[in-house]
């Protein structure tokens, strides 16, 4: 059984990336999708950040019970966290709940309503005019957005743990700033990429083939969300496991 969907969805890609008619068009696209998951998500990604890294701060500090242990562990442990899991596996999720639902619906929605019959009709591309755009503008933004969110998880952490006397200001910028492999970083950058991908295709593929009416693409949108949750979770150990 899983292998026509996959099947289905590797066709699906093969379209998307055919060859475009007109850039100009598509660049039109491009721009819109851009703003639309990068700036109208910009405020999401950042309250549930600084969050994130205060309660990672306030539960390490919470668990450091030996006095052996230097209290500069919280800024060592906040910043690994962050860039590694916190920021791009937390914010793809937050993501697939708000772009990949939104995406399912809106191309579930012209399905149902005979928009996409009418754009093959005449002779557009319907797969790549729709979802390419889409997939680009995600792959652009989402990467920037979990480099914002690295940013506020690690400042939320500084506030938590300075304002509840935790760790002190000189402790926290001492494990800040030591032992840092840089390499987490790349890792943490090629997750936001290939999630962005998970996240736009997985809910495009739902909305393409939609069928029915308006009840059938309320169930695309939340199915749209839950598969792209668990690919993304997969995906994340994958890459955990081949890069680190």
């Amino acid at each position: 059984m899983i292998f026509h969907p996959l099947g289905k969805y590797i066709l699906l890609l093969k379209s998307v990336f055919r060859k475009p008619e007109k850039w100009n068009i598509y660049r039109k696209e491009i721009f819109k999708e851009t703003s639309y998951i990068g700036i109208g998500s910009i405020g999401i990604i950042s309250i549930i950040s600084i969050f994130l890294g205060a309660v990672t701060t306030v539960q390490t500090a919470f668990q450091l019970v030996s006095d052996l242990i230097p209290k500069s562990v919280i800024g060592s442990i906040v910043r690994d966290s962050s860039i590694l899991e916190l920021s791009p596996t937390i914010s793809a999720i937050v993501l697939a709940g708000k772009v990949g639902s939104s995406v399912a619906s809106q191309i579930g929605t012209m399905r149902v309503t005979e928009q996409i019959d009418a754009l093959e009709i005449m002779g557009i591309n319907s797969p790549g005019f729709l979802i390419l755009p889409k997939i680009i503008g995600a792959v652009v933004t989402i990467p920037l957005l979990v480099i914002i969110s690295i940013s506020l998880c690690i400042f939320g952490g500084y506030l938590a743990g300075t304002l509840s006397g935790a760790v002190t200001t000189q402790d926290f910028i001492l494990g800040l700033t030591s032992d840092f492999i840089p390499f987490t970083f790349t890792v943490s950058m090629v997750k936001s990429v290939i999630f962005a991908f998970i996240i736009t295709t997985v809910s495009a593929y739902q909305g393409f083939y939609t069928e029915g009416g308006s009840l059938e693409v309320g169930i695309s949108s939340t199915r749209a969300v839950v598969i792209s949750c668990i690919s993304i979770l997969f995906a994340d150990y994958v890459i955990a496991q081949l890069l680190l």
